[in-house]
């Protein structure tokens, strides 16, 4: 009895605790079906809690795409223009029917503050893409970069080594390498259906040129509508210009590169239906200004970096349309560009089998035709992402060789192992930019 008593007594203290100290035992409590994951709504605990960090016309489209995953929820937008962060804040905030989504001008106090966010969109201007992925991964985050995703091997290289060190998922957001079209014409190529392949495509369009100037100063804006400073980030100073926002920026070599911000694109899509490992080097034949320019690899591949000038839309004899990729083999080809409703090919009955070649690359790799849904699914699985660091800088190697052939104009061969070009310091020497303080690597 005495054991029963004593029992009887700790429970009655129990309760007299609780209910003192707010009644929590004593009130059924009512979880919300949301907190659950009923009704439809991920449950909190299986969420991915994302930052955005560059918010213009890529970055602000691709927030509303990550949005539209259930498992997603954004937390926060840090662009360095106010107009841009105010904007997708409402549009994170009415999609989410509250007003909880934080506001950042500066970089580094989003990541130093949000020890609550797993995973960053980062769609800044190229000139900042490296440098804002290196810094999230230290900070812990897992990255969603925007294509080109570097200006240099040297910061290519860096990416790979923080991703490394930090064991962080990262894509890069060459988006077409998780599209229908380009799968089957890179499974085709890969699977021996067109034979044994000897060239491939990549089209790297020409974009009119870089200018090496820049523009007259203009008056400053107000710090806090948009930090130009923070804008410039690791480039070369240069004075205020109106004309550098949008778009302008794209035609500097300050801020941007020639061959590589198109091939960004589309070179990784080609390279993804090559057998590139017996590849140790590659031949960058310089044909002119703007034009074509022929890599040939050690295997005895060609892969041809498609440069004529107009209109991205205009077709040409590779395939219509922009952002293609092309595969040539002793049985036939097959190629894919943006708005096709179903690849080319050079025979009708390579068709046929459309449904079994995209549905054996599912069985096969387990990844969705969704390159956000890929990577959300890395960030849960920690598995590799479809387009991994290894993956962009070799794709983005092979770019910016190809832009520095094009300066020097002569001829190069690259060492794709080392990084690095065979016999040549004045190529060497432009595998990196000076990152002008405090935003070095």
């Amino acid at each position: 009895m005495s054991d029963n008593h004593s029992t009887a007594i700790t429970r009655r203290r129990f309760l007299k605790s609780a209910i003192a100290a707010g009644g929590a035992l004593a009130v059924p409590q009512i979880i919300p079906a949301s907190a659950l994951g009923r009704g439809g709504v991920v449950a909190p605990s299986e969420r991915i809690v994302m930052g955005a960090i560059g918010v213009g016309g890529r970055g602000s489209g691709d927030v509303d795409w990550m949005m539209g995953e259930p498992d997603v929820q954004f937390v926060a937008v840090c662009d360095v223009m106010k107009s841009r962060r105010e904007a997708v804040k409402q549009a994170v905030d009415n999609r989410y029917g509250n007003k909880d989504c934080a506001v950042y001008g500066d970089i580094r106090q989003f990541l130093a503050e949000r020890k609550d966010v797993d995973a960053v969109l980062i769609a800044t201007g190229d000139r900042w893409h490296s440098l804002a992925s290196i810094l999230a991964m230290r900070a812990g985050k897992d990255v969603y970069c925007e294509k080109p995703a570097c200006l240099t091997m040297a910061q290519g290289q860096a990416v790979v080594a923080t991703a490394r060190r930090y064991s962080r998922v990262y894509q890069t957001g060459a988006q077409r390498l998780s599209e229908l079209n380009h799968i089957f014409a890179i499974e085709m190529a890969k699977s021996g259906r067109l034979g044994k392949i000897h060239t491939a495509y990549a089209d790297c369009r020409w974009r009119g040129g870089m200018r090496h100037d820049w523009l007259p100063a203009q008056p400053l804006p107000p710090k806090e509508e948009m930090d130009w400073d923070v804008w410039l980030g690791p480039c070369p100073w240069r004075p205020y210009n109106s004309g550098y926002m949008s778009s302008g920026w794209y035609n500097f070599y300050d801020f941007a590169t020639d061959v590589a911000m198109w091939g960004a694109h589309t070179v990784a899509q080609a390279l993804a239906g090559l057998d590139m490992s017996d590849v140790s080097t590659i031949e960058f034949e310089f044909a002119g200004p703007d034009s074509t320019i022929m890599a040939r690899l050690s295997n005895g591949l060609k892969l041809v970096l498609y440069r004529v000038p107009g209109d991205v839309w205009q077709p040409c004899k590779y395939w219509h349309g922009a952002c293609g990729e092309r595969f040539d083999g002793s049985e036939g080809w097959a190629a894919a560009a943006d708005g096709y409703s179903k690849p080319d090919v050079s025979s009708p009955a390579l068709l046929e089998e459309y449904k079994k070649v995209l549905a054996e690359y599912a069985g096969r790799t387990q990844r969705p035709a969704s390159h956000v849904r890929d990577f959300l699914d890395c960030v849960k699985s920690r598995r590799p992402t479809v387009a991994g660091p290894e993956m962009m800088l070799r794709s983005m190697s092979i770019c910016l060789a190809a832009d520095i052939c094009e300066q020097l104009k002569r001829n190069l061969m690259f060492d794709l192992l080392k990084s690095e070009f065979i016999a040549d310091p004045d190529a060497n020497r432009l595998r990196s930019r000076a990152m002008r303080e405090p935003w070095a690597i």
